[in-house]
């Protein structure tokens, strides 16, 4: 197995790791996702199936950046959703609290029927100090760096041919 092999296999592993790990917390722990976490898992899909295609196109040198690029992606959705947990800044209006002053009766009850089940801004889950938002952040800024260091090898294979 080459070095760049190896480099891909974990990015996009890890990326598969981070899918399951939120799949095991919605189905296994019962934490339903809000929007924004739905929005995490986009990328990370998008980074298995890049994974898998720059495995059985290992010639290929843009694959490796495009996988960076959706782990770029779902790393500062992360980061925003964090933000947001926080109360750093807000979040979309359809996944957070708002603000109700001024709303009639009838406004207030519309938006509580079609609010969604699970807010962006609560945090159901964290640890040492990090919700699931910021582990996804964190975690992706590390596959962006494993994906880069695949393009890399393949750049400098490539080079020195």
């Amino acid at each position: 197995m080459t070095r760049r092999t190896m480099l891909i296999f974990c990015a996009a592993g890890g990326s598969a790791a981070l899918l399951l790990g939120a799949w095991g917390f919605q189905y296994l722990s019962g934490l339903a996702p809000c929007k924004m976490c739905i929005w995490q898992r986009y990328p990370h899909g998008a980074a298995v199936v890049i994974g898998a295609s720059a495995l059985a196109l290992p010639r290929s040198g843009v694959l490796p950046l495009l996988g960076a690029l959706a782990a770029l992606a779902t790393s500062a959705i992360g980061v925003f959703h964090a933000g947001v947990e926080q109360g750093w800044w807000e979040g979309p209006t359809s996944c957070t609290s708002g603000d109700i002053g001024g709303m009639s009766t009838n406004d207030l009850f519309d938006q509580i029927m079609t609010a969604p089940l699970v807010r962006c801004d609560d945090i159901p889950w964290q640890m040492l100090g990090l919700s699931m938002a910021g582990w996804n952040a964190v975690i992706s800024a590390g596959l962006v760096l494993i994906w880069l260091a695949a393009w890399r090898q393949n750049s400098s294979s490539s080079a020195s041919q």
